[in-house]
């Protein structure tokens, strides 16, 4: 069972044990209800009230229940980019989508983390605080337990959380920098197709922001478009919607329209994560490379 550990320090003699948990960590309601009605903390090795006021020099100590998911172990390589108590930071590649579904029950993400998970030695259930597209690769965070689950939700819809994408598109943009802000909904129960549609006909507020990098001309004389995203909201399918709604899919991306011989998958990578971590609050960033096949097709071009 692993625990969050504090050593009781001089300025916090007088309070209580609940008041230091709260000034020195960043529980969600949820498990701090856990935590009561379930007697998680200790002080000095002994479950304790929240009303006791320690010495300094004890020790108050949260534990967290172990969990384990139960998917099936497969040996399917993942690429870790960072990993702590509270979450894994995982470089995807494409080809594989990240939770089973009705459609993909295994061959996933959640699948090699679970074989991960055992031959490691470790102990959680997996929760995915992000996902992307099974053809769409880059950066998904897991968070291992309950708390950092929540926050990092919390922190998404504030707005805290930094998402960054890179996009090949078909077709010159015409701004250097400019924003999409167009409801996205789904248009039927059967189709895994999104679209732009009103507020009033069911879509959800979405709004991107994009940056040209780079212009590309390729040899069949067609002009394409690098750019740097950045996501204000995270509609399904977003980033791919907006720009097939503005005349400029993503090269690879058939179901929008963006049908191309440059690569055999949609040309967008999740490149940049910036959030606080859930459990100290420090403010961390993550960058993916452009993975091999988009560095691929970029450089199939002459100008």
């Amino acid at each position: 069972m692993s625990k969050y550990e504090h050593i009781v320090k001089d300025e916090e003699l007088g309070m209580t044990v609940n008041q230091i948990l709260r000034a020195n960590y960043k529980f969600s309601v949820r498990f701090k209800t856990k935590m009561k009605y379930q007697s998680l903390v200790d002080l000095n090795g002994t479950p304790t009230k929240g009303y006791i006021k320690p010495e300094v020099g004890d020790i108050i100590a949260v534990r967290l229940p172990e969990e384990m998911s139960d998917f099936e172990p497969e040996d399917i390589p993942i690429e870790i980019i960072y990993e702590d108590d509270d979450i894994i930071i995982i470089n995807k590649q494409p080809g594989i989508i990240v939770h089973p579904t009705k459609g993909h029950p295994n061959h996933t993400i959640a699948n090699a983390l679970m074989k991960y998970m055992l031959e490691s030695g470790q102990s959680f259930k997996i929760r995915f605080a992000n996902r992307i597209d099974m053809d769409t690769s880059g950066i998904i965070i897991v968070a291992k337990n309950s708390n950092a689950q929540n926050e990092l939700s919390l922190q998404m819809r504030k707005g805290r959380v930094v998402k960054n994408y890179i996009a090949l598109t078909e077709g010159a943009a015409a701004e250097e920098h400019f924003f999409v802000n167009e409801p996205i909904g789904r248009p039927g129960e059967v189709s895994i197709q999104r679209t732009v549609m009103s507020i009033d006909e069911g879509g959800k507020d979405a709004s991107s922001e994009f940056e040209l990098i780079d212009y590309y001309e390729y040899a069949d004389h067609k002009t394409h478009s690098l750019l740097l995203v950045k996501l204000h909201t995270g509609r399904t399918h977003q980033i791919r919607v907006h720009l097939s709604h503005i005349g400029h899919p993503i090269a690879g991306d058939e179901l929008y329209g963006g049908s191309s011989d440059l690569i055999n998958r949609q040309a967008l990578h999740a490149y940049y994560i910036e959030f606080d971590h859930p459990h100290t609050g420090e403010r961390m960033s993550f960058k993916s490379p452009i993975p091999g096949d988009i560095l691929q097709a970029l450089g199939m071009y002459y100008k």
